[in-house]
């Protein structure tokens, strides 16, 4: 079961879209790690496709080849690297194809993947995807082009994302970029830059249009979407600084949260990912207030040791976040958490191991993920701390927290069992090709069969009454068709 629990960043996930017409070349596009990576990457296609590339799911096709990479943690980058070696071979019999890296990896390594391990012709940093046409040209004729600046300002709010290989049903919108959190094992303020929050009309306008596409669920995303703060423009710290009218106006998340809801009431609404320090309890009033913002928050926690998240660098407390958990269910009690938990980090003692497991337990999470440490070069951590915590140490500690993880998402789940859930239907189920699988307000996933008169789409009532450790067994009681 280790693997349902662990977040082993996601493998590359290739897409392809319908042909543009009079497009003649071939994009082969594979994206790596967390929903931001695969939001970005709808970008790109949209960028692209305006410059001649239809989308392929076949690389040996492909006149261009671009990984959209993850740096948070070193398998993330060593799985990247296999595929970028597989791709240097497949040039050697079509010189005239163009491999690139884009993301967090390609902004960490910058000219090292081009001079010193030659994988790659094109290195372009999160921020620069705009360049994507220029760094091309330049790469005509064997050429090699990078540009990993970062940007103050750059939230891509003007570019209309191509959706790539989802159902139709569910989309992401992403509302926020970079993080000021200077966590000392994370790469992302470094990789991605400076928060930026982007305009609440672009954002409404685009959940509108996903709304009238079809979509019934859009999960608004930033690396911490709780901070999100509209005044005009620019980072946080100069909000202090603004006008008394700026002030009077500004939008925050909760405020952005109740737009969105009011905008869409016939889509659900999800958020991803929140930071416990940034949390505001308004933001639970939301979410008790619309039936349509979903009953599920994904809190990471990282440990549950104050001499951990001190040493982290998190700018909360153990005391900090049970309250904050204690009052959101207060105010929302049918709401369900989620979590990251990291092992192994420098200097953490059994102690501090067994903080995090009795966090766990007064939490009761849903699901969770979680992962050994491992250090990344270039952040705080790796400068001025030890990774003294031995491999194996780790994974024991690691699968403690699996096997605990796995307990009380049985328990959870069965908590769901005798009731009836509104389930979105998203698509056929992987394990039987007659029934479907959807998710609930909490995000519990759902399986149960079909029946003629459903269809992906449809928001279904669903009596649930069984389950296994990470899933709800249902079966229709009651049919009501998503507006």
């Amino acid at each position: 079961m280790q693997e349902k629990y662990i977040d082993e960043t996601k493998q590359g996930e290739a897409y392809a879209i319908s042909e543009k017409q009079g497009n003649t070349k071939k994009l082969f596009l594979e994206s790596y790690g967390c929903q931001m990576n695969f939001s970005d990457s709808e970008i790109v296609a949209s960028i692209l496709r305006d410059q001649g590339y239809n989308t392929t799911l076949n690389s040996d096709e492909a006149d261009l080849i671009l990984l959209n990479t993850c740096s948070i943690r070193e398998k993330a980058e060593q799985t990247v690297r296999m595929r970028l070696s597989q791709f240097k071979r497949q040039k050697l019999t079509n010189p005239s194809l163009t491999v690139g890296v884009l993301g967090c990896m390609a902004e960490r390594l910058k000219t090292k993947l081009l001079e010193e391990e030659n994988l790659v012709d094109l290195v372009v940093g999160p921020d620069a995807y705009r360049d994507l046409p220029n760094l091309l040209k330049e790469t005509e004729g064997g050429g090699d082009a990078i540009n990993v600046l970062l940007s103050k300002e750059e939230t891509y709010a003007d570019i209309a994302p191509v959706r790539l290989g989802g159902n139709g049903v569910t989309a992401f919108v992403t509302i926020t970029r970079g993080c000021d959190n200077m966590c000392t094992f994370c790469v992302v303020p470094f990789t991605r830059g400076r928060e930026r929050s982007r305009d609440p009309h672009s954002i409404l306008k685009e959940c509108e249009d996903l709304s009238l596409n079809g979509y019934k669920e859009v999960t608004l995303l930033g690396q911490n979407v709780d901070s999100y703060l509209w005044y005009g423009g620019g980072p946080k710290k100069e909000f202090k600084n603004a006008s008394d009218l700026q002030k009077a106006t500004a939008v925050d998340f909760a405020h952005l949260l109740e737009l969105v809801a009011q905008k869409v009431p016939g889509m659900r609404i999800r958020f991803a990912t929140s930071n416990p320090q940034d949390m505001d309890l308004e933001v639970f009033r939301m979410i008790a207030k619309y039936e349509n913002i979903c009953k599920s928050v994904h809190l990471p926690v990282q440990s549950g040791s104050n001499a951990m998240l001190k040493a982290m660098n998190r700018q909360h407390t153990r005391e900090d976040y049970l309250e904050l958990i204690s009052k959101a269910k207060e105010i929302v009690p049918e709401i369900a958490f989620s979590q990251d938990i990291m092992t192994g980090f420098c200097g953490e003692t059994h102690e501090d191991h067994l903080q995090t497991l009795s966090l766990m337990r007064e939490v009761e999470y849903d699901h969770g993920y979680m992962f050994a440490y491992s250090e990344r070069p270039g952040t705080p951590a790796h400068k001025k701390l030890e990774d003294n915590i031995a491999p194996e140490i780790k994974q024991q500690r690691l699968a403690e927290i699996i096997k605990l993880q796995g307990e009380l998402s049985s328990a959870r789940m069965a908590g769901y069992v005798g009731r009836y859930h509104e389930i979105l239907i998203e698509g056929t189920s992987k394990k039987n090709q007659n029934q479907w699988k959807g998710r609930n307000t909490q995000n519990a996933v759902c399986v149960f069969d079909k029946s003629p008169d459903q269809q992906i789409g449809d928001l279904v009532m669903v009596y649930v009454y069984g389950n296994t450790q990470g899933t709800l067994l249902g079966k229709i009681e009651q049919t009501h068709l998503a507006n």
